[in-house]
């Protein structure tokens, strides 16, 4: 694991100059072989929709002032969890929900642990009862990865007709 990253945390209404394009840039980095996909040109209209969001939060790994990379989402509101469509019933009862809609590094300072930290980042003082992301099903590891990290895949879904189909990956944040 590197011992060189800054976690910086940044919230709805405290963005700074310049922050959608920093997250724009490391997208464009971390899916360089596959942005001629139409899904994958719209992130700049995704960074918009969840940085407005009440609630949004972000974190930042940077190595010196390089970003490289980042989690972010925000609560879904009450009855818009992704998770509904599947089925699933939460343990607890309660459904308050935290989506997590991004956790990407860039190809140069993968695999040190990066993600975990700002996944854990995220996460740590969230208040809702659950914790939800979608997975594309075509990538196993990825969905091995969110399992080690406590997550149980709950069913299926594809959002947008050009999206990937996605296992709906959800995790309990209070029991």
């Amino acid at each position: 694991m590197t011992s060189v990253i800054d976690l910086r945390h940044y919230r709805q209404g405290d963005l700074p100059d310049g922050f959608k394009q920093m997250l724009i840039d490391v997208h464009a980095d971390a899916y360089a072989d596959a942005m001629d996909l139409e899904f994958n040109q719209r992130f700049p209209w995704f960074v918009d929709h969840w940085s407005g969001m009440e609630g949004f939060a972000c974190v930042v790994a940077f190595d010196g002032e390089d970003p490289t990379g980042f989690a972010y989402g925000a609560p879904l509101p009450p009855g818009r969890e992704w998770w509904r469509a599947t089925g699933y019933e939460p343990d607890n009862g309660h459904a308050a929900t935290f989506a997590v809609s991004e956790v990407m590094v860039r190809p140069r300072w993968r695999k040190q642990g990066i993600a975990e930290q700002l996944h854990q980042a995220l996460l740590k003082d969230r208040t809702e009862d659950l914790a939800v992301l979608l997975v594309d099903v075509t990538h196993p590891k990825v969905q091995e990865l969110y399992k080690s990290w406590n997550y149980t895949e709950v069913g299926e879904q594809q959002p947008f007709a050009d999206s990937p189909l996605y296992a709906v990956m959800v995790k309990t944040l209070r029991p």
